[in-house]
């Protein structure tokens, strides 16, 4: 009995570190500290997906609404790593942005799929997934 109890608990630990290490999941992508919704904002018929970026880029993953008039906001805050120098290929945009401040990058009006954003050392990276 007393050998069945130690079992139940490690695992329940286990599940436990398990369910706290990789957040839960939509999709198959961890959404733990994402906030996709958080990170969106309509306003005036333009929707903006705000990242920030410092020490990498947050959220990683972003789900926003196609067809929709887009402006990407990347904000910075004492920002002096690689992530300050942005990459995003699908729209030709390379730029190091400012150390502290705001860079609003218009992605016109995005269809379905996604768009990936990366420091230029490719070390750090973003997604914004259009549906």
């Amino acid at each position: 009995m007393k050998k069945t109890t130690s079992i139940i608990i490690t695992v329940a630990l286990v599940i436990g570190i398990g369910i706290m290490f990789f957040g839960q999941s939509k999709n198959g992508v961890s959404t733990e500290g994402q906030g996709s919704a958080k990170n969106i904002e309509i306003r005036d018929g333009v929707q903006y997906v705000t990242i920030n970026a410092r020490g990498g880029y947050s959220p990683k993953v972003t789900s926003a609404r196609a067809h929709v008039p887009t402006k990407l906001i990347v904000k910075t805050n004492g920002t002096y790593d690689c992530s300050s120098s942005l990459v995003i290929r699908a729209i030709g945009y390379q730029k190091i942005l400012p150390n502290t401040g705001e860079e609003i990058i218009d992605l016109g009006t995005p269809n379905s799929g996604t768009i990936k954003g990366l420091c230029s050392m490719g070390m750090y990276n973003f997604s914004v997934n259009f549906n």
